[in-house]
């Protein structure tokens, strides 16, 4: 049986069973937190809830669905698949598993032909009625009837419905694996077909609370399984769709399927992600760094590296997108109206990342090489590769992989957020690759800004160019935001962790203030600024200040960053090396390499030998020279530089050497207090410091001492004894919160045994009725458990409003449950009037609702439920 005849075949079946076909309209993203959704569009997670109406009893439909997390797995096994169709048969409170179970039977032996023999099943180890009718109704061997715990209970990941299910499994036969049906090898005993019983609600995984409002099924069968079982073929690969998908990637390659298993696996990832990425681009998505579009990318990106591993450099992607749509076009005839469309773009992206590629693989094999014993590629390596070579960092992790290496992605993680934060709210957000290529366009020949900043704060200059949102304008007048362009200037360009200068641009006709100063391109400095009064031209003389007060705080900053680095490998250890820094004005962050978090005493004698070399006053030095010279003086590099033959390196007193093209003060004295403020982890084995200098660090200090003074004085005590005093009073409150928790439960217990001993007597159990304000929902449960202890045989009833909020909490004796009265119903009625609903539990039920004022009537209505249900034969 062919694929379109799988599908065919299901859907005809569950119509003439009185189904609703629906049609699958949009792809549907697998994933724990989502439920699976009718034709795209209308969630089921209300239906089944009883939020909403579902629009028919029973339906039936073939979904198109996405589904990534296993793509590492991909092509290595014979059944897993990143676009595959879901064939789903449902019904909302209409048949439940009496139903259910029959109807898969026929279908899979009377329907699809398969051998009974071979079919084997299993169910949830409480689930005695799921069993009892695969053997008593059904007919099967109970011997191939096998029960599990948490295999066979579906849930969401989230709060939500959830309930026991059953699959079924096909025995491939001996030469799969081992006897004894899936529990033994899943492998042999493949699964095909899962029966999910909705019937509960829970909050959290495997933490029922309730009872669904109707019991539901969800029937699904992976089509792509079902034609493998049917076609008699080893893995969904070999399929007559995916087959005929995998043929043109050997026709393309010059790689026969079943030559060697590792072209294989590259065979079937062009198989699977060549259906894949059709379907996403017919769905809409456009390849992009985010959600859906970031996996269409991902999944284009791996069929070119996957197709260069089997030697062909030539487009492939346009050739399986048309045998796609040949095989699939009669099913989803929007694919054939949309093929030219796919083709272009799937087209643009392929050709777009194979410029990249091989130049990315070479440098990657080049730090595989160079790592030796090491078997973790670092976050720099991988950021260099995304930001360079536009290589998503799964592509990374996947090479890795195939060398039996690992990926840093946290500290990957850390390098984004630090490139992310860089970006400023200009006309572009970065500007590498085309942004650059567009300001060596709209800049004509400038190609250098003199830098004087290092010696003044102030200078003159000639106006080279002015861009107005990436344009180049010959004059701008008042308001109007800019990047402007001087020949010489003392603003400092962000770079090195250091923030961009701030201060005014002044010419003859106008004034700017600079509100930042980035690199547009290398050693070009671009000034953004607003003309705040008269206007500016092209080729005026202009004064530039630096903000003064500014940069002296950025340097002190940046000054003590060099010493709090020293200072951390002299504590921690040799391998602490700069992982990002930031140098602003208003404060210092580093992060750095370290396997575990540093300990307070770590962090104090950090800080005090910070202070203690600041104090010492030592003098701050630059020189510039060669980088083979500076990498013999044993210069640290830092983070994010990137170094010419002439490098600058910048010494700290007698201990601290570093590149670093940053501005500083001429002595560690000028840095004045450095005070560490907070220590934490941004990533796999890297931490991060933050830390005030200067005026901040004593406004900061002087802060935290007038928070002492005042503490002190609400204590009542000595500033040097609020410690003492606080952990004294931290006992005391401990111990009377313990005191008053006992009373609290006496208390419980003496109203419990009084409510039981005032219990009405109702044949021969007792009925306790009661409303007790006050104790919240938490309260009311926990009294209801004291009541039940000492009651014997009977019902307790318990209404409780708490800050106008209603807790409704009735409770059945386990003898009585066994003679049919039920917690859950006789809540019911109570719920009903509080206008909400409530848990079904027959033995413990709690229930809620808006109408608190409503109490009295909704405990009268249980209590009359409860006494009808004792006295009823």
């Amino acid at each position: 049986m062919n694929s379109n005849d799988v599908r065919s075949t299901f859907l005809d079946f569950f119509e003439a069973n009185d189904h609703t076909r629906v049609h699958s309209a949009s792809l549907i993203p697998v994933d724990p937190a989502l439920l699976l959704t009718v034709a795209g569009m209308v969630p089921f997670k209300p239906f089944l809830l009883g939020e909403e109406v579902p629009p028919y009893p029973r339906a039936v439909s073939s979904q198109k669905c996405i589904r990534t997390a296993d793509i590492e797995v991909l092509g290595t096994t014979a059944r897993h698949l990143s676009f595959f169709e879901m064939l789903g048969s449902f019904s909302f409170g209409d048949y439940f598993k009496e139903t259910a179970i029959p109807l898969a039977y026929e279908l899979l032996t009377e329907q699809y032909g398969l051998d009974p023999d071979r079919l084997w099943y299993t169910v949830h180890d409480d689930d005695d009625e799921a069993a009892e009718i695969w053997i008593d109704d059904v007919g099967i061997d109970p011997n191939r009837v096998q029960r599990t715990d948490r295999d066979n209970f579906w849930q969401m990941g989230v709060a939500g419905p959830a309930g026991p299910d059953s699959e079924v499994f096909f025995d491939r036969g001996p030469d799969y694996g081992k006897e004894g049906g899936p529990i033994v090898d899943e492998d042999r005993y493949m699964e095909i077909c899962n029966l999910v019983f909705m019937q509960y609600v829970q909050d959290e995984p495997f933490h029922v609370v309730g009872d669904l409002p109707m019991k539901s099924i969800d029937t699904g069968m992976g089509l792509e399984r079902m034609a493998m079982v049917l076609q008699g073929v080893e893995s969904v690969f070999e399929t007559d769709m995916l087959r005929a998908v995998m043929a043109v990637g050997e026709n393309r390659t010059g790689v026969s399927y079943g030559a060697d298993e590792r072209s294989d696996v590259s065979l079937r990832i062009l198989a699977d992600h060549g259906r894949a990425l059709t379907f996403l681009i017919n769905d809409g998505v456009v390849p992009s760094n985010e959600g859906r579009g970031y996996i269409l990318r991902r999944l284009l990106r791996r069929v070119v590296r996957h197709a260069h591993l089997l030697g062909s450099t030539d487009p492939i992607v346009p050739a399986l997108v048309d045998v796609t749509v040949a095989e699939m076009g009669v099913a989803y005839p929007e694919l054939v109206a949309n093929a030219d469309f796919i083709k272009e773009m799937a087209e643009r992206e392929e050709e777009g990342f194979t410029r990249t590629l091989a130049s990315g693989e070479q440098l990657l094999r080049e730090e595989i090489e160079a790592m030796g014993s090491e078997r973790q590629i670092s976050g720099s390596v991988a950021f260099k590769l995304h930001d360079t070579f536009g290589f998503p960092i799964d592509l990374t992790v996947e090479i890795a992989a195939d060398h039996d290496l690992t990926v840093d992605r946290e500290a990957f993680d850390v390098e984004m957020t630090a490139q992310r934060n860089r970006a400023r709210a200009a006309f572009k957000a970065d500007h590498g690759g085309e942004e650059a290529e567009t300001y060596r366009t709209v800049l004509g020949g400038i190609d250098q800004s003199a830098f004087v900043g290092y010696d003044a704060l102030d200078s003159s200059g000639t106006v080279l160019s002015i861009l107005v949102e990436g344009d180049t304008v010959a004059r701008a007048e008042e308001g109007t935001e800019v990047e402007i362009f001087v020949d010489t200037t003392p603003f400092y360009a962000e770079s090195g962790g250091q923030v961009g200068d701030t201060g005014t641009i002044t010419t003859e006709t106008g004034v700017l203030k600079v509100l930042d100063t980035q690199f547009a391109l290398p050693g070009v400095h671009g000034h953004k600024a607003k003309v705040i009064k008269g206007s500016v031209r092209r080729g005026q003389d202009a004064a530039l200040a630096v903000d003064g007060m500014r940069r002296e705080r950025t340097r002190k900053n940046h000054t003590g960053t060099h010493i709090l680095h020293w200072a951390l490998r002299d504590v921690i250890g040799d391998h602490v090396h700069q992982a990002g820094s930031l140098v602003a004005p208003d404060r210092l962050r580093f992060d750095f390499s370290h396997f575990q978090a540093v300990a307070p005493a770590e962090l104090h004698h950090i800080e005090r030998e910070v202070n203690e070399r600041i104090i010492a006053n030592e003098a701050v030095t630059t020189i510039e020279t060669s980088k083979e010279e500076a990498e013999k003086m044993g210069a640290i590099a830092f983070f994010g530089d990137k170094y010419g033959e002439t490098v600058r390196v910048v010494n700290t007193g007698s201990y601290s050497i570093e590149f670093c093209g940053g501005t500083h003060v001429p002595s560690t004295g000028q840095v004045g207090p450095l005070v560490l403020v907070s220590e934490g982890s941004v990533g796999s084995n890297i931490r991060r410091v933050e830390a005030l200098t200067g005026s901040a660090a004593y406004g900061h200090l002087s802060d935290l001492r007038a928070t002492l003074t005042e503490v002190s004085e609400v204590l009542r005590t000595q500033p040097g004894r609020v410690v003492d005093t606080a952990r004294s009073l931290t006992e005391q409150l401990h111990a009377t919160e313990a005191r008053l928790g006992e009373f609290e439960e006496r208390d419980r217990a003496n109203a419990a045994t009084t409510l039981v001993n005032d219990a009405e007597d109702v044949g021969p159990a007792k009925l306790v009725s009661t409303r007790v304000d006050g104790l919240g929902a938490d309260g009311v449960r926990s009294l209801a458990f004291q009541i039940r202890d000492r009651i014997g045989s009977g019902v307790g009833i318990l209404g409780s409003v708490t800050d106008g909020k209603a807790a409704f909490v009735v409770f059945v004796t386990d003898d009585l449950v066994d003679d049919a009265t039920s917690a859950g119903a006789i809540a019911s009625h109570g719920a009903a009037i509080l206008g909400g609903g409530g848990s079904k539990d027959p033995r413990l039920a709690q229930a809620g609702g808006p109408h608190a004022h409503a109490m009295d009537e909704a405990i009268s209505a249980a209590t009359d439920a409860a006494r009808a249900a004792l006295t009823s034969p």
